[in-house]
């Protein structure tokens, strides 16, 4: 899989865990919803992803696969 798609499906997962628990457990659990939505919108404008670059030292590699 290619670091795009690792990044995508690691947001969503994010998300959707973070929308979960703050049905079951606290409210407060959409702050980290916000915080990934951020951090996606600050990557569009900056090119820069925090999670890209600790993909790449785990060894996920760029490209299609």
């Amino acid at each position: 899989m290619s670091l795009e798609r690792w990044i995508r499906l690691i947001a969503g997962t994010f998300i959707l865990t973070s929308l979960a628990l703050s049905q079951v457990h606290s409210v407060y659990w959409l702050w980290f919803t916000a915080f990934v939505g951020a951090n996606l919108f600050q990557s569009a404008l900056t090119r820069w992803c925090l999670m890209e670059d600790i993909l790449r030292k785990l060894g996920v590699r760029e490209g299609r696969g």
